[in-house]
């Protein structure tokens, strides 16, 4: 197989057998390809890289002031590609296996507090409605912003529901998350109670549960966009975006007394590592309550 073909046969295989997301197909095919220009004329041919070529791309990287959490990500994708590599395609090893990588930036989530959280849901309800949108978007935009904060769920999670998903009699709803992997996840009240008058709002539609005017499924960047306007009218001192509501939403459920696994089991996460951030979070919030508010805390 000539190089392309072998990048080709990577992420069909990760498209096909791993069903993996198409954002992370775009992000292997991207590491690559950075990979690939960096050595430039010099480029071996993948089953002929050395570990000191990976390691002076690195170097560069680090020269570049790359962020640690990106160097990862591309060297991730690459260790993925040989595995690959060896597995399916006879490389008797991966020139990746001895590569030390810097570890891990360990940055705390930036969280909304509960009186943000209030002051966000409540802002769509109190613009003075467009007259060229339909009367029904405000109680769509509640709702969006009502289901992120009651479920946690991930943007492209909200954006693929559909009305079917949707289950008033029990308070749920079946997300598709990464890797194809469905969960059921419980809505608040508030929040179906928001959907609920939407979805009446709009005439009991079928299809995509968020739609724009045109009756279409919402798009991400639309509910990215819808977000920051509401921001605007708010006192929110930082930008919002959903993840950072995804990052309220457990955060808030941790310092209610909700367990790790139970909060793992609600995000979607694979491991328990990527859930036990919120417990940080969670610690530090206690410890500068008790060092601003105790009499000999300092």
């Amino acid at each position: 197989m000539t190089d392309d073909q072998l990048i080709t046969a990577f992420i069909q295989f990760h498209e096909v057998e791993k069903n993996s997301s198409p954002r992370t197909l775009r992000n292997y095919t991207l590491a690559l390809g950075q990979f690939e220009a960096f050595l430039g004329k010099a480029f071996p041919g993948w089953k002929n890289c050395l570990p000191d070529q990976f390691r002076a791309y690195l170097f560069q990287c680090m020269k570049d002031e790359v962020s640690r959490a990106t160097i990862r990500l591309r060297f991730s994708a690459m260790r993925s590609f040989y595995k690959f590599l060896v597995h399916r395609q006879g490389l008797a090893k991966s020139p990746l296996n001895d590569i030390q990588l810097p570890k891990a930036e360990r940055k705390l989530p930036v969280i909304l507090n509960q009186t943000q959280i209030v002051e966000l849901l409540e802002a769509p309800l109190k613009v003075d409605p467009d007259k060229q949108a339909p009367y029904w978007m405000p109680l769509r935009d509640t709702a969006i912003l009502e289901l992120f904060y009651s479920t946690g769920i991930r943007l492209s999670e909200l954006e693929s529901l559909d009305v079917k998903d949707i289950d008033p009699l029990s308070n749920c709803i079946k997300v598709l998350g990464k890797g194809g992997k469905e969960r059921i996840v419980p809505v608040g009240s508030y929040a179906m109670g928001a959907i609920q008058n939407y979805r009446v709002s709009a005439t009991q539609h079928e299809g995509a549960l968020f739609i724009s005017k045109l009756r279409k499924r919402l798009s991400t960047r639309s509910i990215g966009k819808l977000l920051k306007k509401y921001l605007l009218l708010t006192d929110i001192p930082f930008n919002v975006t959903p993840h950072k509501l995804r990052h309220s939403f457990a955060t808030h459920l941790l310092d209610n007394g909700a367990d790790l696994r139970s909060v793992q089991s609600l995000l979607g996460h694979a491991s328990l590592s990527t859930t036990q951030i919120y417990t940080h979070v969670t610690k530090e919030r206690l410890k500068k309550a008790y060092d601003e508010s105790h009499p000999r805390a300092k």
